[in-house]
């Protein structure tokens, strides 16, 4: 009998983080179910390349923010594992979508606030919620946080303050799932040069300085300093990682 490869579901899979993240976890020998919002052709690629290094990959449209649309994605999803995959369950699940929004306390509106909530915890939240039923026992969650959870930067106190619910949130997962041998982690990547936020830091020549002034290894990250952590936590190298955060930010303000 042909044994099955594990499979992973990457949100926000289309590019930055997530696109090495889908990329690193095929090279581990895992099959690949990628989300998008609007960049459907973006994911595309990237499922394309996944299938050239030879494992299977799916996309699937999906706005985190919008929790209304959790029942309709979790029976496409299911679609998707019978006929691309020929599963019913799958093994790891990485919330990785998110957006960009920077305002200083005095400034920030209940509209910015809930805008950021829903992609940023409600939907994780319940996302998980809702796909906790088709995680195959032993396998794992993995959600993303943020350096900012730590250092705080003026403007971020919304996305900082919702990433700290999150990190609360995995070790709570890591508790109540334990029971089925499913694992929940946090990556906690630092300033990273993607287009993330608008290219937040990517176009901005001063602020690359000042990351690379206060990191150790002296650089902005990128893309590529992240996936291979995430990879490396949805593999049986890391069965007895669980509940923890791990912050890839080449030492930011140590």
């Amino acid at each position: 009998m042909e044994k099955k490869n594990k499979i992973a579901l990457v949100t926000g899979g289309s590019r930055g983080l997530g696109r090495d993240m889908a990329l690193r976890l095929a090279e581990k020998g895992l099959d690949v179910i990628i989300t998008y919002n609007n960049r459907a052709e973006d994911a595309q690629r990237v499922a394309a390349q996944i299938e050239a290094a030879g494992q299977k990959a799916a996309t699937l449209q999906l706005n985190t923010g919008v929790i209304e649309s959790f029942d309709r994605f979790a029976n496409q999803l299911n679609t998707t594992l019978s006929t691309h995959f020929g599963a019913d369950r799958f093994d790891f699940l990485v919330n990785n979508a998110g957006q960009g929004g920077y305002s200083p306390v005095s400034d920030v509106t209940g509209a910015f606030f809930d805008d950021l909530l829903n992609v940023h915890f409600k939907g994780v939240y319940f996302l998980t919620q809702k796909l906790i039923p088709a995680i195959n026992d032993g396998g794992g969650i993995v959600n993303i946080s943020s350096g900012l959870t730590r250092i705080a930067v003026p403007g971020s106190s919304v996305y900082a303050s919702l990433k700290s619910a999150v990190e609360t949130f995995t070790r709570y997962l890591a508790k109540e799932l334990g029971a089925r041998g499913i694992r929940a982690n946090v990556v906690a990547p630092g300033a990273i040069m993607t287009d993330f936020g608008g290219g937040h830091l990517r176009n901005n020549e001063e602020l690359q300085k000042f990351v690379s002034s206060v990191t150790a290894l002296g650089r902005p990250g990128v893309a590529e300093d992240i996936g291979g952590v995430v990879a490396f936590l949805c593999t049986e190298d890391a069965r007895w990682v669980n509940g923890q955060r791990i912050e890839a930010s080449g030492g930011m303000q140590l």
